[in-house]
């Protein structure tokens, strides 16, 4: 099967999911699989590590737990995801073997098989089941796309460029130097800017 496969046969349901093969990762969309292949790649883990740990500094001693794939998402039986990093504030949510319901805030690290998934699929997931806040990281052209969820809707979107600082809605005192996330360096001008702020 290709990097976007999908498994054939029907609607799948999480007790389905149960039953596969361990070392192949899956998710589940609405009834339909999703094969989690090929592996990331190093930038993308990279990226991914950098912004886990800004938010494991962040969120230590506060009640809100961090995690990162794979950990199951379950939000109800037909949709099961495994989102790069996710912050889960209510605790009740934690069982030892998944995420029951939507976490506070996912993180997704675009990669070439999963780019529209991430941007379509699950960003309309994400809204539906009242995941708060939604970012999709692109390594490949140093951006990040961001979406709150007001009145239950996401809205457009903002855009943040490599070169920008990105509080997080949710948690304001939290703000990503995107340039450090993705591995870049600031021109001298930009960064001399940044520091008279």
């Amino acid at each position: 099967m290709g990097p976007t496969a999908r498994k054939v046969g029907g609607r799948f349901t999480y007790a389905d999911y149960l039953t596969w093969p361990s070392d192949e990762r899956w998710e589940i969309i609405g009834g339909e699989a999703y094969a989690m292949t090929p592996a990331p790649t190093t930038r993308h883990q990279e990226v991914s590590g950098s912004i886990f740990a800004l938010f494991r500094s962040y969120f230590k001693g506060k009640q809100c737990n961090v995690l990162y794939a794979p950990t199951d998402v379950v939000l109800d039986d037909s949709n099961v995801v495994q989102p790069d990093i996710l912050v889960v504030c209510n605790g009740s949510k934690l069982t030892e073997a998944n995420v029951q319901g939507a976490p506070d805030l996912v993180v997704e690290i675009l990669s070439p098989s999963t780019g529209v998934k991430d941007k379509r699929e699950k960003k309309a997931l994400y809204e539906r089941f009242g995941v708060r806040e939604y970012m999709i990281v692109d390594p490949e052209h140093d951006m990040v796309e961001r979406f709150v969820l007001s009145e239950g809707r996401y809205g457009a979107g903002d855009v943040i460029g490599w070169t920008e600082t990105l509080p997080v809605a949710i948690f304001p005192e939290l703000v990503l130097n995107l340039w450090e996330v993705l591995g870049k360096e600031l021109p001298p001008e930009e960064g001399d800017a940044l520091l008279g702020q």
